[in-house]
């Protein structure tokens, strides 16, 4: 396929239109057959410069474009991992999506399209006594992915203190900073306590929240994969836990260091924690979690409210760790 003329400016379709980006896969065509008949129907984000998440149709099937503007190696980066976790979860309850297409030089990769509802919003839409049965399934998702290359390593607190206190100084709510300030000088105590000691790491989700778990019936498919390397296995049933922590979201009613109690038992019991940790390691990134995804401005004053709520729960907690 030759590559189409460029249309006069006053006739270019929208940067944010699907037309902009048809033209994108159109050009890539020629040296990238697996493309043909590709087509973009919606526009889901698009950051100038930075990135643009696209939906539509390749091979028949439902799809998800992923342009990697300002980084297009990610999207190798991103490819590999998919690859690489793809034959071992591809059926049954616990998914990730399915890698379709990977055009190196454009940063694009293609995945299939995911139906269902992101599980926060899906948790969001059920009766309070109904969303306490998806923290299990949670767990067993992440079990399932770290599970492939989980090894002990060698812990190493101190640059998890060190980001910590970065993000502390750049909170923009004084009320938030107020209550950071010592949630930081217990993440630095218990950090103490993790010297010299071991840890379990595996490559990692990266970013697993409970948005980037789509329901359908049973089944938990997992999006966003690949964003990540090796991580301490903790960091990710922390972010999942704070996700939902930090909006005022306690599936099971319980709450223990700001985040649902039954959700700590639920990674702890499917990942076979110790009880070291369970009480000293995880705590210790729950703490790094909440000080880390510092707010934006334009939050609105419901969502700072909810945070402050659970940072003064998390302090609480946090005082009797180790002790």
């Amino acid at each position: 396929m030759s590559h189409p003329p460029a249309p006069d400016d006053q006739d270019a379709p929208e940067p944010d239109a699907p037309g902009a980006w048809n033209d994108r896969l159109a050009a890539l065509q020629t040296d990238h057959p697996e493309l043909a008949g590709a087509q973009i129907d919606e526009v889901i984000r698009h950051v100038p410069g930075k990135r643009a998440v696209l939906r539509g149709q390749m091979a028949g099937r439902g799809a998800v474009f992923r342009f990697y503007l300002d980084k297009p190696e990610h999207a190798a980066r991103d490819w590999n991992e998919l690859s690489r976790v793809w034959p071992h979860m591809n059926d049954g309850d616990l998914q990730v999506c399915a890698p379709l297409a990977h055009v190196r030089e454009a940063g694009l990769l293609a995945v299939a399209d995911i139906p269902g509802t992101p599980l926060l919003q899906w948790l969001y839409a059920q009766e309070p006594e109904a969303r306490g049965q998806w923290l299990d399934p949670a767990a067993r998702w992440l079990r399932a992915y770290t599970d492939l290359s989980e090894t002990e390593t060698p812990a190493a607190p101190e640059g998890w203190v060190k980001r910590a206190s970065r993000a502390v100084s750049s909170q923009p709510f004084n009320r938030l900073r107020r209550v950071e300030k010592p949630i930081l000088q217990e993440v630095q105590r218990i950090g103490t306590m993790l010297e010299g000691t071991t840890w379990r790491s595996a490559i990692s989700h990266g970013d697993y929240h409970p948005n980037n778990l789509v329901a359908e019936g049973t089944r938990l498919t997992g999006i966003d994969c690949g964003g990540s390397g090796r991580l301490p296995i903790y960091k990710d049933m922390a972010r999942f836990l704070m996700h939902m922590g930090r909006r005022g979201m306690i599936p099971s009613g319980e709450m223990y260091l700001g985040v649902d109690r039954q959700g700590i038992a639920a990674f702890a019991r499917r990942f076979d924690l110790s009880t070291r940790e369970r009480t000293i390691v995880l705590p210790f990134f729950i703490a790094v979690e909440a000080l880390i995804r510092v707010e934006t401005r334009n939050l609105p004053n419901s969502r700072i409210r909810r945070a402050r709520k659970m940072s003064d729960a998390l302090l609480a907690d946090l005082r009797e760790v180790g002790l």
